[in-house]
């Protein structure tokens, strides 16, 4: 299975690696990658030219880091007719399944449907997404298929329908979801799915070079966010560098709404395993 909602990687000088486009390939995932037209050429001779979605402008002259490419993707799946998108990060090294404490590789696009189907049971779902590796890693306790009313980034479906749009030049992931989260939607991060995220700041390209190698700027960056969430966020010293701390326990009101008129079935393959099913 491949997933239904539209996929799409945001690009920046990264056509030699193009880490999450490879390891689509290798998946046999569909998806474009959107990039600038001063980098049309560079990536066109290492992907398929029907697979690039190329600006209108070289966004990143703006200032903005990623913010006005991200805001062009959602508005460009609206226009196609979806009602959610995916939106990923160039860097996602590879896509996991997480069961009985293993993380398994996956061959295919089935954990991105998994998280479709999941998803669209509920009516107030602004943002679901996958975890990172990094956050799940093999253990003997078990931890939870997936995690409500927290930040999702890098790994992100988006539901077209809400009225926020990315902002502000950092942490736009965490200032995005506080906003949905606020007005009572809610947010799934998948725990049972995962991507292996490469780090950003040791990969040129992207952010790294126009947002984050601009100094020390880590407090600014954290001070950014409790700008604009200054009754959920505290700037915090810890790991020898300043960290943005979100508290985001006032959420856990929020409750996911199944849709109406929708009925879940679940049944068991020849292997034992449960499956679950959404009908109407």
């Amino acid at each position: 299975m491949n997933p239904s909602y539209p996929v799409y990687i945001i690009s920046k000088g990264r056509w030699e690696a193009r880490l999450t486009s490879k390891s689509f390939e290798e998946k046999r995932v569909p998806y474009r990658i959107v990039v600038e037209p001063s980098e049309f050429d560079m990536y066109s001779s290492v992907i398929h030219k029907s697979k690039i979605l190329v600006l209108p402008e070289d966004f990143s002259k703006l200032g903005q880091g990623s913010i006005p490419v991200r805001n062009w993707v959602w508005e460009h799946s609206i226009k196609e007719g979806f009602d959610r998108h995916w939106l990923f990060d160039d860097n996602i090294v590879n896509f996991y399944r997480l069961n009985l404490n293993r993380r398994i590789p996956v061959d295919s696009g089935t954990i991105f449907k998994c998280a479709e189907d999941f998803t669209d049971r509920y009516e107030n779902v602004a943002f679901s997404g996958l975890n990172n590796i990094a956050f799940a890693p093999d253990r003997n306790e078990r931890i939870p298929a997936f995690i409500l009313n927290t930040r999702i980034y890098s790994m992100t479906l988006i539901n077209n329908k809400i009225p926020h749009r990315w902002r502000g030049k950092y942490n736009e992931d965490t200032d995005i979801c506080l906003r949905a989260l606020k007005d009572g939607w809610c947010t799934i991060q998948f725990n049972a799915f995962l991507g292996d995220k490469s780090t950003t700041m040791k990969q040129k390209g992207g952010n790294t070079d126009t947002v984050y190698n601009t100094g020390d700027n880590r407090r600014e960056f954290a001070e950014s966010l409790q700008r604009q969430h200054p009754d959920v966020v505290e700037v915090v010293w810890k790991f020898e560098r300043w960290h943005h701390q979100v508290n985001y326990e006032p959420f856990k009101k929020n409750k996911l709404i199944k849709k109406q008129g929708l009925e879940i079935k679940q049944g068991v393959n020849n292997y034992g395993m449960t499956l679950t099913f959404n009908r109407r």
